[in-house]
């Protein structure tokens, strides 16, 4: 069977599509040679036959520091060689001499060592959790139940999306308990009814019992799900104006203003 590649510029926490939505690359396996954040190559992946990807850091392709995620309250930020394996840690990038200090927002766990140099796996977007009650809900967990939700509906296919806190909406979100909002581009659908609306609600309630709970006694409201018009990604990807993986929880209002003016269902 035919390996994929992706180009070195994805960040292999960022959701691919196949080029024109082709059916016949479905179960096709995709390789991610390097691992980039902040816009700076920092690691190679020797091992493309693994279904899970994991680079090998390269020293001296840019400096980075991590920040141990179970630290105390004022954390210091250690180097490579005091990393230790099965513990996870924040990246911070320093990607060029006279560049700004960077915290990506990243967090890697170290799965064991080639020649000495650590090999990491990434593993969450700290910024990328929903959680309007305290529920954090990640943004890979997320995707998981937005794909098995898309299962039920036949013909979609996802092309992209983005979440949104309703705090991030202020008096537009209307009375009702906070809740998240969705805004997907989908392919094979042009409308939704109410009924396949709900069902991205319950397959979260189904797969994450805090947020069932949430539901059940009305301090979360119901998920709202809108559809966008084609093309609104590749306008909002533009507007990040950074090499940057795509955010899937939006926390800038000129963002959220971007794809609130594309919906069309």
């Amino acid at each position: 069977m035919q390996e994929l590649r992706l180009p070195a510029s994805v960040s292999p926490l960022e959701p691919v599509q196949c080029e024109g939505g082709r059916a016949e690359c479905r179960g096709l396996p995709f390789y991610c040679p390097f691992y980039q954040a902040a816009g700076a190559l920092l690691g190679v992946n020797l091992w493309p036959a693994e279904p899970v990807p994991r680079f090998v850091l390269c020293p001296d392709w840019a400096f980075c520091e991590f920040l141990p995620c179970l630290a105390s309250k004022e954390p210091r930020t250690v180097l490579l060689d005091e990393l230790w394996e099965g513990r996870e840690y924040g990246l911070v990038v320093t990607a060029q001499p006279g560049e700004y200090r960077c915290r990506t927002g990243e967090v890697l766990k170290v799965t064991g060592f080639h020649k000495q140099c650590p090999m990491v796996e990434p593993v969450r977007r700290e910024s990328q959790t929903l959680s309007v009650r305290g529920e954090s809900i990640p943004e890979e967990q997320f995707c998981q139940s937005l794909c098995r939700t898309l299962s039920l509906w036949p013909g979609a296919r996802l092309i992209d999306y983005v979440c949104v806190e309703s705090s991030l909406l202020g008096d537009s979100s209307g009375p009702c308990a906070p809740h998240y909002e969705v805004f997907l581009e989908l392919q094979g659908l042009r409308d939704l009814s109410e009924v396949q609306r709900y069902k991205l609600d319950q397959c979260l309630q189904e797969d994450f019992p805090i947020y069932k709970s949430f539901r059940f006694k009305g301090s979360i409201g119901p998920l709202r799900l809108h559809l966008v018009r084609p093309g609104s990604f590749t306008r909002l990807r533009e507007a990040l104006g950074s090499p940057v993986p795509m955010p899937r929880v939006l926390r800038e209002e000129q963002l959220l203003q971007l794809i609130q003016g594309a919906v069309i269902s």
